[in-house]
């Protein structure tokens, strides 16, 4: 497992105890909060929950399907999905701390019955061969050098015929990203592939690529929002610099430039085994 990117995430607290302090100085309480109160911390990707309903409709999910997070973080997508959709999600993470808290904030929305985290790599996953009926992965290869090893894996664990979904930062074509990013605060941990290697890597993994979404404007928008209200009112209480510390102001700012400048671009490619 990399540890550096595991580091990257940690943060300095414990993430389930913050999250429960800021939500009671915000005036609720954990007992009584559902999926939507959490997500501004807990998905923790590009546009949000938004991004995560539009792949779950691209996924085609019944209650009856078993869906593996391939990069599960604090679990937002898969309670997203399992409340959505009524279908088990199963996350895996590199991050421990990630992984517990995930198991917590479940708990607290009642979804504990439907997902379950483990601490495990994506290059190696400690899965059975053809055990789960779809797979998605959003906002993660671009912490891991080896994606050929993570696709061939995600290919391994899925039916034939299951649905892989992918949601990514790539690398674009108006030069190098722009540090500090959410995924990394300098290069050695981010390695962003581009769209036509991306291509490349699904169908040499053996998956048939049948839709390819780029969503780069709609991510500049949503950066630009973000870090206009930081910039007006300051972070948020509960927001992702509770893992990220007080350089995500930064981040936001950053990731404007690169994605107005085009040196990366947000993509969706949904493939079937």
């Amino acid at each position: 497992m990399n540890t550096h990117v595991a580091d990257h995430y940690a943060g300095s607290a414990d993430l389930l105890q913050a999250i429960e302090q800021r939500l009671q100085s915000d005036g609720k309480d954990p007992a009584q909060i559902n999926t939507a109160d959490l997500a501004s911390v807990d998905e923790f990707h590009i546009r949000g929950r938004k991004a995560t309903l539009e792949l779950a409709q691209r996924m085609r999910l019944t209650r009856d399907d078993h869906v593996l997070d391939i990069g599960s973080g604090l679990g937002g997508p898969a309670r997203t999905l399992a409340e959505s959709c009524g279908c088990r999600v199963t996350g895996i993470d590199v991050t421990r701390e990630f992984c517990e808290a995930a198991t917590g904030l479940s708990e607290w929305v009642d979804l504990h019955e439907r997902v379950e985290f483990r601490h495990a790599d994506a290059t190696s996953m400690p899965f059975d061969d053809n055990r789960f009926d779809a797979a998605m992965t959003i906002h993660v290869a671009m912490n891991i050098w080896a994606k050929d090893r993570v696709y061939a894996e995600a290919k391994r664990v899925l039916k034939p015929g299951g649905i892989f979904a992918v949601y990514d930062v790539l690398q674009g074509e108006g030069g190098d990203v722009l540090y500090p990013v959410p995924w990394a605060r300098e290069p050695s941990i981010s390695h962003l592939a581009t769209p036509a290697e991306m291509e490349s890597l699904l169908t040499q993994a053996g998956f048939g690529i049948l839709e390819i979404n780029d969503s780069t404007e709609e991510s500049q928008t949503w950066f630009e929002q973000m870090a206009a209200s930081m910039q007006e009112t300051g972070a948020p209480k509960l927001g992702f610099q509770i893992f990220l510390g007080d350089d995500f102001p930064l981040m936001a700012r950053n990731q404007v430039r690169n994605l107005t400048e085009r040196r990366i671009r947000t993509v969706t490619y949904v493939c079937e085994a």
